[in-house]
């Protein structure tokens, strides 16, 4: 057997080439291969999408079985293609869109239904799939059909109707009087009920031209209550934190009692003597207010300090004065 060396080194490079890239597209397209790949993906019509998105579950019975890989536009439908895995699908299964959440979270429900398997290949049509009710639609039709009642047809109808049951037993009558009294409140209220069935189209028109912002509302609404629901639990763990503190504050205290009981003792005394002794603590401090005034006006005026001291020295054949001493007048005004 020749070695590698001896052998044509173009060829192996270009082999070695081949399978490295046949390995890669395999790893690239894994979900795609009919053994090791994801599941079999399948495509469904629908009239609209409402809110579908790719990545959104796909369930069966409510257990999920896949997701939905794409969802695109298609001529006058929405084509949406979705995957499953260990799932049987029928060549009459149905398939809607669910609204999952009060947040208006969707998924995609798969009934399986039919005696063979659905065709990959085939696309579910539109006559077996559903999408959730649109109020505005709804809104929409409401407006369309109250419009198109004649009220006052409607209102003699039920006069009509009143007036050929007048002989019928008390009970009746009295319904059918509530019946003809509703008919004339309903015809006296006709310009009324038009222009809140026309407001009500108006409204319904401009939450269809709003759609994209309130789906960005209630998005960040989620947003909003999961960000809430983060700080619950940043503030259940401070508190769960202050607990521990407490407890081992708590227990410092309880370790060291011996030690503190003598320092809060002496502090308890040192507090009741100076209690007992304000009044001469504030007499001191009084009285120390204005001699220091003193020295620091005796020692203010330069490297020298002020003294006087009063007949320490008598000239000859003077007397102790008895009286106050006082210092001598400054000479030239000045001390």
């Amino acid at each position: 057997m020749k070695s590698f060396q001896e052998r044509n080194q173009v060829v192996i490079g270009s082999v070695s080439v081949v399978v490295l890239t046949l390995l890669g597209l395999g790893a690239f397209y894994a979900d795609d291969l009919p053994i090791i790949g994801g599941g079999t993906t399948y495509t469904a019509h629908f009239g609209e999408s409402a809110g579908l998105l790719a990545s959104t579950e796909v369930r069966a019975a409510g257990v999920k079985i896949g997701t939905v890989t794409d969802v695109d536009l298609e001529g006058d439908h929405v084509r949406v293609r979705f995957r499953v895995t260990d799932a049987w699908i029928g060549d009459r299964s149905t398939v809607s869109i669910g609204i999952k959440t009060l947040l208006g979270s969707k998924y995609l429900a798969v009934d399986p239904q039919g005696s063979a398997p659905q065709d990959p290949n085939t696309p579910i049509p539109k006559d077996r799939t559903s999408a959730p009710y649109d109020i505005n639609q709804v809104f929409d039709q409401l407006a369309t059909t109250v419009n198109e009642i004649d009220t006052g047809k409607l209102a003699n109808a039920l006069d009509v109707l009143a007036e050929t049951f007048k002989d019928s037993p008390r009970q009746v009558k009295s319904a059918l009087d509530g019946l003809s009294a509703l008919s004339k409140t309903i015809s006296s209220r006709d310009q009324e009920l038009a222009e809140l069935f026309a407001n009500t189209q108006q409204l319904s028109k401009t939450l269809a031209d709003r759609n994209d912002q309130v789906e960005r509302l209630l998005e960040d609404g989620g947003l909003l209550l999961d960000e809430i629901r983060k700080r619950r639990d940043s503030i259940s763990a401070l508190f769960s934190g202050t607990r521990a503190l407490a407890a081992e504050l708590s227990g410092l205290v309880s370790d060291n009692s011996a030690q503190l009981r003598p320092a809060l003792e002496q502090l308890e005394r040192v507090n009741t003597i100076l209690q007992r002794n304000q009044d001469n603590l504030t007499k001191s401090l009084r009285l120390a207010g204005p001699y220091y005034r003193l020295l620091g006006n005796a020692a203010g005026n330069g490297r020298w300090i002020d003294l006087y001291l009063c007949d320490l020295i008598l000239p000859p054949g003077v007397e102790v004065p008895t009286g106050d001493c006082h210092p001598p007048p400054p000479e030239g005004g000045n001390r």
